[in-house]
């Protein structure tokens, strides 16, 4: 696929910018939540359609991008090192945002003072979550690798599941690689021209990204109120300040070892990073955030193969919340934690963190089976962060964003895949990229 980007000949009106109409879109759903509460409710469909729409061409894309990619690498082996290394990576930042989060809540005790009685909380108000997370629990390590491989390929892309279609688009590149030839070529061309397609439509859909933003947030003012976060506060602040010190702090050094500045990758990924705020899903930005990080000078096949793992194994956000939510669970019902019982929620998050994305209501889920490994704390304390998970998501989806273009920088970096001197004049802004031009 061609990563060619061409300069500005003049700069683009300002309402033109992407940028500008989803911060336009994003306050205009807050005055509308503000000012018509009852009218914001219903505009929750323009971001369900906005959502649905990136859904529809996210298997495909993830699908062509790593099938072009590793056909067009040549060496399976190199494949294969990008792939060992980008899960090397993945654990170690997994374990230190998951340690992050754990000694922030020992330290600050968000939760201390609240003194909740467990038998007066609601059971019911958890619902599906709690039998959703039991499944999970039960299955263990087996069914979730049983449930990496597709049933087929077509029902992987129908539900939109983005490891399964990961898993087959790598044996279908080896394959495609192994065979060689004439035949190769002509399927690979093939493929390489239906993302170019695809890439097309997704450049149309990013055009609408400021109504969704504009319906999810007029919904959300419109239900909850802009003093929403009053309940539970320490919490949301505490995980906001953790997830800020995350990326600027650890991410921060971490590009600068890559040789390359975080400030400007988070300008260069201002649209994608607002469209996330407004809609509190990275998977809104998946096609977008690839097609950039081709464009920024990272290889494409590494960008096919991190980018759709590190959704599924590389949650920094979600690792730092789930380790922070299960201590100011155990604080506000006053459950005493000994350095053992902290250690088995470092231990139990590590396993339970991987494979959350895409499950519905995944951190919930997650939070749920994380609390029924660890017996010392009532599990029933989940129902405690339910009123916040969405102003909660806000962040770790951010958070998870940007870890994952980090990570595919640092691998890129790692394996010398990385066009530094592009790099440094996408990011510098000498060099523009449009998504919107398709």
């Amino acid at each position: 696929m061609s990563t060619a980007a061409t300069l500005p000949s003049a700069r683009a009106p300002l309402h033109k910018s992407l940028f500008v109409q989803v911060i336009a879109g994003l306050l205009a759903g807050i005055l509308v939540g503000v000012l018509a509460p009852g009218v914001a409710g219903v505009l929750k469909v323009l971001s369900d359609a906005f959502l649905r729409l990136i859904g529809m061409i996210v298997g495909p894309i993830v699908f062509c991008v790593v099938v072009h990619g590793i056909a067009g690498a040549g060496d399976l082996r190199k494949v294969g090192r990008v792939g060992v290394k980008a899960l090397i990576y993945f654990e170690a930042m997994t374990s230190v945002a998951l340690v992050l989060g754990l000694a922030l809540a020992y330290l600050v005790g968000p939760g201390h003072g609240m003194n909740v009685d467990v038998g007066g909380l609601d059971a019911g108000a958890l619902g599906s979550y709690a039998d959703s997370a039991h499944k999970l629990q039960g299955g263990g390590i087996a069914q979730f690798l049983l449930a990496v491989i597709p049933k087929t390929v077509f029902d992987a892309l129908a539900r939109n599941d983005v490891l399964q279609v990961l898993f087959f688009a790598v044996l279908f590149g080896a394959s495609l690689a192994l065979v060689g030839g004439e035949k190769a070529r002509a399927v690979s061309d093939l493929i390489d021209a239906l993302a170019t397609v695809l890439f097309k439509a997704m450049g149309l859909i990013v055009r609408v990204a400021p109504l969704g933003v504009f319906g999810a947030v007029a919904y959300t003012v419109g239900r909850y109120g802009i003093g929403s976060l009053a309940q539970l506060l320490s919490l949301v602040a505490l995980f906001y300040l953790a997830v800020a010190l995350f990326v600027f702090v650890i991410l921060g050094a971490v590009m600068r070892l890559a040789g390359l500045s975080l400030v400007k990758l988070l300008i260069y990924l201002r649209e994608e990073l607002t469209i996330v705020l407004g809609t509190s899903s990275s998977d809104a930005v998946l096609p977008q955030v690839m097609r950039k990080l081709v464009r920024l000078g990272v290889k494409e096949s590494t960008v096919g193969l991190v980018v759709p793992t590190g959704y599924s194994f590389n949650l920094d956000a979600f690792s730092i919340y789930l380790t922070l939510a299960v201590v100011f669970i155990a604080q506000a019902t006053n459950t005493p934690l000994s350095f053992g019982d902290l250690m088995l929620v470092l231990g139990v998050s590590l396993i339970t963190s991987k494979g959350a994305h895409g499950v519905p209501g995944s951190a919930i889920v997650i939070l749920a089976a994380t609390l029924n490994a660890v017996p010392s704390i009532p599990a029933i304390g989940l129902v405690l962060v339910l009123s916040v998970d969405w102003f909660v998501g806000i962040a770790r989806a951010a958070g998870n964003l940007i870890g994952n273009c980090v990570a595919t920088i640092v691998v890129a970096a790692w394996e010398g895949d990385l066009d530094r001197e592009r790099a440094e004049r996408v990011l510098d802004g000498r060099e523009s990229v449009d998504l919107t031009a398709g």
